[in-house]
């Protein structure tokens, strides 16, 4: 098995990745700034002889460059990013820093040092508004912020560099993600794990509207086996894929549910 490399490993999506790579195997090399990762995510692989981690950011070409021409990876899972489509829109610098340039400094580092494989961390962002459900990969694309247009012009970028250096992108577009390790205290928190935090706690919680938008929540569990997947797969082409469950749930179905588990819990409020 070859060594893989996986940016933001110290994050929610990257800490299980880290986890299921090391425990199919794999040699791995972790790298995260702790920008927003966390190293207790990372409690079970550092004690592990196949794993390294490196504090380094992705946004530094050099750093990259030199840690990929010593590792020798035969792909890259990148999921080091700005995460938040808030804070894109209100630091779109920022945005740009995160979501494009590093991942340019990663897929030429990658390139560099030969490997064959990137795997993105795209998201459902792309799309923008749609009227027709579920989303498929062939709809046209129409991100209505930074973020997503970020993560769109990154998937043409990393196509265009597989065609040219050799590699094979595949771009995962997450849609809601949950599971453990989601940070519950972080205003860009996924909806369920601050269900979670407030029906443990007996605090009521707080929907906005009618409850019933939908969402496609996917688990973390999920999205960490289709990083390993598309990292290791015999595929010998770009794709991109869409990492969901293709079903919609409601923020009223999760509050019954929720409530099945605590029926004592203090009521929604609207």
């Amino acid at each position: 098995m070859g060594l893989i490399i996986v940016t933001g490993a110290a994050g929610f999506i990257g800490s299980h990745t880290v986890d299921r790579l090391l425990a199919s195997g794999h040699e791995v090399i972790g790298i995260d700034n702790f920008r927003t990762g966390k190293r207790e995510n990372l409690a079970d692989a550092v004690g592990k002889s196949n794993f390294r981690l490196e504090e380094a950011d992705c946004a530094n070409r050099e750093q990259m460059l030199e840690i990929f021409a010593e590792a020798r990876p035969t792909a890259v899972i990148h999921l080091a990013a700005l995460v938040s489509v808030q804070e894109s829109i209100e630091h779109p610098h920022e945005n740009f820093r995160l979501n494009l340039e590093a991942t340019h400094n990663v897929a030429i580092a990658a390139a560099r040092a030969g490997a064959t494989r990137i795997v993105f961390s795209s998201s459902a962002a792309v799309y923008g508004h749609q009227k027709n459900l579920p989303i498929r990969e062939n709809v046209s694309a129409r991100a209505i912020s930074p973020y997503g247009g970020a993560k769109l012009a990154a998937e043409h970028l990393l196509r265009g560099y597989g065609e040219s250096y050799g590699m094979t992108a595949i771009s995962q577009r997450y849609f809601n993600v949950f599971g453990p390790r989601q940070d519950p205290s972080s205003p860009y928190s996924g909806v369920i794990s601050i269900f979670q935090e407030k029906f443990a706690a007996g605090e009521p919680v707080t929907i906005f509207g009618t409850g019933r938008q939908t969402r496609d929540f996917v688990s973390v569990h999920d999205v960490a086996r289709a990083n390993v997947m598309a990292a290791t797969a015999n595929v010998s082409h770009s794709v991109t894929h869409n990492i969901c469950t293709g079903r919609e749930t409601s923020v009223l179905d999760l509050v019954t549910r929720f409530g099945r588990f605590y029926p004592d819990h203090a009521a929604p409020l609207f």
